[in-house]
């Protein structure tokens, strides 16, 4: 017995140490020059596996695997799920796609200066501001927008209320909103009505579903103060930033570039305003083109927060400011509009158009896509997600030129003919052209203004 627990004691002892020949210790092993991290050693971790997501999203990354590495005996169709989410969530934040070469996100752990870098989990303090910034607007438009309206004379009442009648409102809901004359004069003989009083119902109870002007007004009017308040923090935020007058300084040590307290909440303020829109359309004018905007928004929603986490927010100020300068333009013009100050609305209308042509057709190809396709190019080189943003820039370009020919017809004919008028023919075609190229639309900034939205008000 004696031997027998001597042997079992010398055999642990030799267990343990070929379990220390055979367990390399934490943190030893070879490592390569090239595998350092961070801007010193600029080397990306070897091995075919993905690096972990941003340090915001590690608790979920932890449940994935908890998940799937769950309890003996449990579902394989679980474990099988559990695997491929852990695929895809590995996919979604590759540093192959998303980062330079010899960049981790691991890199961006580092304090820096100033607000550190950009990581994902400063995006979560987004929601809580998105909703104050939505709570303000309930406010602005109560107590300010709407005194307002009423001192430039807009009434504070609903569209005129149609009779009630079942048999119409059924027609109406349920088979078509414009009955033809077959229909008009089937419906007369039923209820014993004029065909010109079933017109006069149908126009009315359609003019019912329109939002009312001073809705309208309100609204506008809280785009055009955030539009113009946020202009002028960009605009006075950049004169003093170095790559606001040398654009390769958007490229100078990159993705190495410390956030600066201005920078962070001129970013983090644009992008809570877009969450605020995605709230709000549920409760704003329902209209045609609802599931495009929806859509719409949540991609720029997602260029605005990868742009973020990839820290090329210096060139994405540029972008947001440069769109900034021609969406509170719009906005006025759109009020005047809505207050019947006609020439005050072509006044404003054909210097948006101005703005419009010269920001998107001068100043953003031979500014911003210089630096994004050419400069980016020479001082970094291209990675995957640097082929995706610029090519996003260039559909946004190209939406730039057929959205500047359809403004310059409609200024023209305000300058000929001495008022913004749109021909029957051509508003319901323009107003199709407008929700088409909105679904198209992925720029950073772009999801509230509109082309044609005086055509389509």
């Amino acid at each position: 017995m004696r031997r027998r627990g001597s042997c079992r004691e010398e055999g642990g002892r030799g267990g343990g140490m070929g379990g220390e020949e055979a367990r390399p210790r934490r943190g030893g092993g070879l490592r390569r020059a090239g595998d350092e991290k961070g801007p010193e050693g600029g080397g990306r971790r070897s091995g075919p596996a993905p690096g972990p997501p941003p340090r915001g999203f590690r608790w979920l990354w932890r449940q994935l695997k908890l998940w799937r590495l769950g309890p003996l005996g449990g579902s394989k169709m679980a474990t099988a799920a559990a695997g491929a989410l852990g695929l895809l969530w590995g996919w979604l934040w590759s540093e192959r796609f998303w980062l330079p070469q010899n960049v981790s996100w691991a890199d961006f752990e580092g304090q820096g200066d100033g607000y550190g870098y950009p990581r994902a989990r400063d995006i979560l303090s987004v929601f809580p501001l998105a909703a104050g910034v939505f709570s303000v607007r309930l406010l602005f438009e109560r107590f300010i927008a709407k005194p307002c309206a009423l001192h430039v004379g807009i009434q504070d009442s609903g569209p005129y209320q149609a009779q009630p009648n079942a048999i119409l409102e059924k027609v109406f809901m349920s088979i078509t909103k414009y009955p033809d004359e077959k229909r008009l004069e089937g419906l007369s003989k039923q209820l014993d009505w004029d065909v010109r009083k079933i017109q006069c119902w149908f126009r009315h109870r359609r003019n019912q579903d329109k939002p009312p002007t001073l809705t309208k007004f309100c609204e506008s009017m809280w785009r055009f103060t955030f539009y113009l308040c946020i202009f002028c923090y960009g605009i006075r935020f950049l004169w003093s930033s170095p790559w606001f007058w040398d654009t390769r300084q958007c490229w100078h040590s990159y993705p190495y570039q410390p956030l600066t307290s201005g920078l962070y909440y001129y970013y983090i303020m644009e992008l809570a305003f877009y969450w605020s829109l995605m709230f709000s359309q549920f409760t704003d004018i329902k209209r045609k083109d609802f599931l495009i905007m929806f859509v719409h928004h949540l991609a720029t929603i997602g260029l605005i927060t990868f742009s973020y986490i990839n820290n090329m927010v210096r060139v994405g100020t540029l972008v947001l400011c440069l769109h900034d300068v021609s969406d509170f333009l719009l906005e006025a013009a759109k009020l005047a509009n809505y207050a019947k100050y006609q020439r005050l609305c072509d006044t404003l209308f054909v210097i948006f158009s101005a703005v419009f042509v010269v920001t998107r057709l001068g100043i953003y190809p031979f500014w911003i896509l210089n630096t994004t396709l050419f400069e980016s190019w020479e001082m970094i080189g291209p990675y995957p997600s640097w082929w995706l943003f610029n090519g996003l820039l260039l559909v946004l370009q190209v939406l730039h030129v057929i959205w500047s020919y359809l403004i310059a017809r409609i200024a023209f004919k305000a300058l000929i003919r001495g008022k913004v008028t749109y021909p029957g023919r051509i508003r319901p075609r323009l107003c199709t052209l407008h929700s088409f190229l909105t679904s198209f639309l992925f720029s950073m900034p772009g999801g509230s203004w509109t082309v044609s939205s005086l055509a389509c008000a």
